[in-house]
Parts: structure tokens; sequence; C-alpha cells
């Protein structure tokens, strides 16, 4: 009776779990000006997985990608001008909207950037 019970528990907060399945398109302001990028978001109970296209940084996986309710996260891993180069992105759902923060992952000392993105129609 208590497997069950936990069993449903767990159910049940699975479903809390925001549903972010589909497209995004993100914007915003970095240090060289205005920035936009492109998530295809999957989610499988509370796990997210997908992938995100900037003109910047090309296309990248998502990895390690977590809902939490409304709150997600997870990294890419991009190329930049040959660099490999890890990022962490944390946000949260609010409605058609989700607001992310990037930083370099391990805390690299860098800019956090702040994003707004919203489900492509």
């Amino acid at each position: 009776m208590r497997r069950v019970l936990i069993f449903l528990i767990v159910c049940t907060l699975a479903a809390l779990a925001a549903d972010i399945t589909g497209t995004w398109k993100a914007t915003a302001d970095g240090p060289n000006g205005s920035m936009e990028r492109t998530f295809v978001f999957k989610v499988d109970g509370n796990k997210l997985t997908g992938e995100t296209t900037s003109s910047m940084l090309g296309k990248s996986t998502i990895t390690d990608g977590k809902i939490d309710g409304d709150n997600i996260s997870f990294t890419i891993t991009a190329n930049m001008q040959g660099n490999e180069l890890k990022l962490d992105y944390k946000g949260k759902v609010s409605g058609d909207e989700i607001h992310l923060t990037s930083e370099i992952a391990g805390g690299g000392g860098g800019q956090a950037i702040q994003w707004t993105a919203k489900k492509a129609k």
C-alpha cells in the first residue's frame, strides 16, 4: 500500500511540471546588442531535452534538463570560434513566456544574460 501511495505522489508531481514541449523564440539584450535564440523543448515527466539554435553559436543539444513545477534548468554546449563553451540556463515558466538566465557553466565570472522566450505559433 505504501508503494502505491509513493507512486501516486510521484505521478502527481510529474503531472504538475510545466509542459513546455514545442518551439520557443527567445530574445535578450547582450553585451553586443540584441540576441535571438530558438529552443525546441521536449518534456518527459520532469526530464527536459531538445535543442537550441542561434545565429551566433549555431545548434546545440540541451542536456541535464529538469523541470520542477514552473522552474526549469538545463545546459548547452556551444562552439564559439572553435572553442567549446558550456552555458547553464535556469528559468521560470509564466503562462506563455519563459524567463531564463544564462551564464557560463561553473560560474566562469561572465555576465548573466536575461532571456524572454515566447511560444512560437
